[in-house]
């Protein structure tokens, strides 16, 4: 909109007609800067004596806000290993069954297999689920408090249901 309103001023177009009021209803005057504006917005809190907004330790933790972190966490670790194992992939030697050796070679045993598998399971399904979860959220459905919290922990069950199954293959 600024960039609009820069543009329509530069090139002399008036904006005083009525049939131009749209464009300058709810534009920031040009005057004031980022800085300007964020010490008008602290000045007009203190002098309502407005608190900072709190920090998190004063919250009491839930279902749902943990289940929101993760959900973020995993998004981001997911796309993250995606992006490391592509870019592995194309800048490593060898070929996937020479690392599939090597991984077998290191004899691990089948515990520690078990839990990577679980490991790398969990955070998919869990993203997968809670995905899901959230789409119902956007066509409306599922906001009541019970709601949230029942298919939190329905997400949850089947989230680690699902990890144990794979990682039992």
């Amino acid at each position: 909109m600024a960039l609009l309103l820069r543009t329509l001023a530069r090139q002399g177009v008036c904006l005083s007609k009525p049939q131009y009021s749209i464009f300058y209803r709810h534009a920031v005057p040009m005057g004031t800067t980022a800085k300007d504006e964020m010490n008008k917005f602290w000045d007009k809190n203190a002098r309502l004596n407005r608190p900072m907004s709190p920090h998190l330790t004063i919250y009491k933790w839930s279902v749902p806000m943990m289940m929101s972190i993760t959900h973020r966490g995993t998004g981001v670790g997911l796309s993250g290993a995606i992006s490391a194992f592509a870019v592995a992939a194309l800048v490593l030697p060898g070929s996937y069954p020479y690392y599939l050796d090597l991984i077998h070679s290191l004899s691990v045993g089948p515990y520690l297999i078990g839990l990577a598998k679980f490991g790398i399971a969990f955070p998919v399904s869990y993203h997968t689920y809670n995905g899901i979860r959230h789409l119902c959220w956007d066509i409306g459905k599922g906001f009541k408090i019970p709601e949230v919290y029942r298919t939190g922990y329905t997400v949850i069950a089947l989230s680690v249901v699902t990890s144990i199954a794979l990682a039992m293959l």
